[in-house]
């Protein structure tokens, strides 16, 4: 086995879960909010939600936790037909 394949084996055995792109704002959980969405068999609206309120601390600030009502919404407007008020929460 040449050095190339030897590397392409290691590369290829890492678990996309153990790698994170565009920053290290999950590393530090003890579950990563796909790990949590995917092992409670959840869609992506429910995913929105946890992504966001898990990593506001640390990245987006208020404008995470805005998103994660922005889902919420979603899942009220798709899961129960329900119209939510549809205002950003800026002027709130």
């Amino acid at each position: 086995m040449t050095t190339t394949q030897a590397s392409s084996m290691t590369t290829t055995n890492k678990k996309a879960s153990d790698e994170q792109v565009g920053g290290d704002h999950y590393k530090k959980y003890k579950i990563q909010p796909i790990e949590y969405t995917y092992a409670n068999n959840m869609g992506a609206l429910e995913h929105g939600v946890i992504k966001y309120v898990t990593r506001h601390r640390d990245k987006g600030k208020a404008e995470d936790i805005r998103k994660a009502i922005h889902y919420c919404k979603l899942i009220l407007q798709f899961e129960y037909n329900e119209v939510a008020d549809v205002s950003d929460g800026e002027n709130e």
